[in-house]
């Protein structure tokens, strides 16, 4: 029997508040809760163990915008946070951990200052970076998912996975937010590639049947945004998958 795949629901913040865009466009944003710790101890009280914490403020502008959201869950629930979004330098990556974070996803950075990510991996441990990868047209977007890159994805996992990354969020753009499926076939193909990877769906996981077929493809995990805001998977439903 697989270990069963983590499900991870994603807490996307702008100005403060709990929000969902479409395919990365921030104009096609929808506000579901002002309160994002009301929203991370709703996921608590069902026995989520696992939140994805992304600054969208912060992954435009090149910098950490929501610390206050970050210190706020952290302190008062004891979810383990992955935090992405904006973090750009040792001065960041620092404060994200001291502010509560588990873990930290690196996106743009890892296409623009690779160095500077397997440093990070050296100082912090592997266990504790999480690779981001963000396709578009099997290049790497980047700046919140405003820039296609000329990286390729596959290299571009091969690369980090060479200086012990463990852990990659792969989202296709395409998909995200669309409630439509995901990309089980790229998926399929990642793991074929790099059977050891704790390989994290990311974009359109829409129903409980995905997310078990993505397990049997042995994901590490499932990331779910818009599929739980908008009621298509229940907080019950992941409880129980868990029982």
């Amino acid at each position: 029997m697989s270990k069963k795949i983590k499900i991870i629901p994603a807490i996307d913040i702008i100005e403060g508040k709990c929000v969902r865009l479409s395919q990365g466009d921030y104009t096609k944003q929808k506000t579901y809760n002002e309160n994002p710790l009301e929203v991370a101890k709703s996921l608590q009280d069902h026995g989520i163990e696992q939140l994805h914490l992304v600054d969208l403020d912060g992954a435009k502008s090149a910098k950490v915008v929501n610390w206050k959201v970050l210190e706020s869950i952290a302190n008062n629930t004891s979810l383990k946070i992955d935090f992405g979004g904006g973090v750009k330098s040792d001065e960041d990556i620092k404060k994200v951990f001291e502010s509560g974070a588990n873990q930290v996803t690196a996106g743009s950075i890892a296409v623009k200052s690779p160095t500077k990510v397997h440093e990070w991996i050296t100082e912090y441990g592997a266990e504790r970076i999480i690779l981001g990868a963000d396709v578009r047209n099997n290049k790497i977007a980047i700046n919140g998912w405003k820039e296609e890159s000329e990286v390729e994805l596959f290299p571009f996992i091969e690369r980090f996975t060479k200086q012990g990354i463990e852990h990659v969020i792969c989202t296709d753009i395409s998909k995200d937010g669309m409630m439509e499926g995901s990309s089980v076939a790229l998926y399929q193909e990642i793991m074929s590639r790099f059977p050891k990877l704790k390989l994290i769906a990311s974009g359109g996981v829409s129903s409980m049947h995905e997310i078990q077929k993505l397990q049997e493809f042995n994901l590490h995990g499932a990331i779910i945004g818009k599929a739980i805001y908008e009621g298509q998977i229940s907080l019950n439903e992941i409880a129980d998958f868990y029982k």
